[in-house]
């Protein structure tokens, strides 16, 4: 599939804002791959047969992303990378919700697990994702430009130069803050598991 030529997803996302509401309606298809590819990676670590697949995890971020009317959209670029990061929340309300069940007592074996939101996350899984949360939210406090590194080159797979466009800095300061973040992560990851 040829990639979306990104000045017409740009102007067709600047119509959104605008309040035109047949641009959402042509910029899906221009999108959609790309958002797929977004939603499998975002949820390669978690089981095969998580509840919520791709196609769903797509949908729920695109109803939140074309109804921002406040958001302004620079490129296609930083759509990719916004996508990414509501994909990711959208996925630590999912663990949120599984652990509220768990703890409150409301899981039991009457409960279909398959059609809860997020059930099939294992309870390993569902703790490392809010771990992550909590070290890119602590992240944020130290250095907003590294955890929007983190979000556009891990979560949303854009190269350092895509990236860097987002962010209007050098593809270098990309890779620079890329490198120091993970490092971190990594650090304070493990110091989560310790405590």
């Amino acid at each position: 599939m040829q990639p979306a030529d990104p000045g017409e997803v740009t102007l067709l996302l600047r119509q959104i804002s605008e309040g035109d509401s047949h641009a959402a309606d042509r910029l899906i298809p221009l999108v959609l791959h790309e958002l797929r590819r977004l939603a499998r990676s975002q949820l390669r670590n978690e089981r095969p047969d998580h509840t919520l697949q791709p196609t769903a995890l797509v949908n729920e971020a695109y109803i939140r992303l074309v109804s921002d009317r406040a958001r302004t959209w620079q490129s296609r670029a930083h759509f990719i990378g916004v996508s990414a990061s509501v994909m990711r929340r959208i996925l630590v309300d999912y663990a949120r919700r599984k652990r509220a069940l768990k703890r409150s007592g409301f899981i039991r074996s009457t409960l279909n697990m398959d059609t809860e939101p997020g059930a099939a996350l294992t309870d390993l899984q569902a703790e490392e994702l809010l771990a992550l949360n909590v070290a890119l939210d602590q992240l944020q406090e130290m250095s907003p430009r590294q955890r929007q590194v983190v979000e556009l080159r891990y979560f949303g797979g854009l190269s350092s130069e895509e990236a860097a466009e987002v962010l209007h800095v050098s593809p270098i300061t990309v890779k620079r803050d890329w490198l120091a973040a993970k490092i971190w992560l990594k650090g304070q990851l493990r110091r989560q598991t310790v405590d």
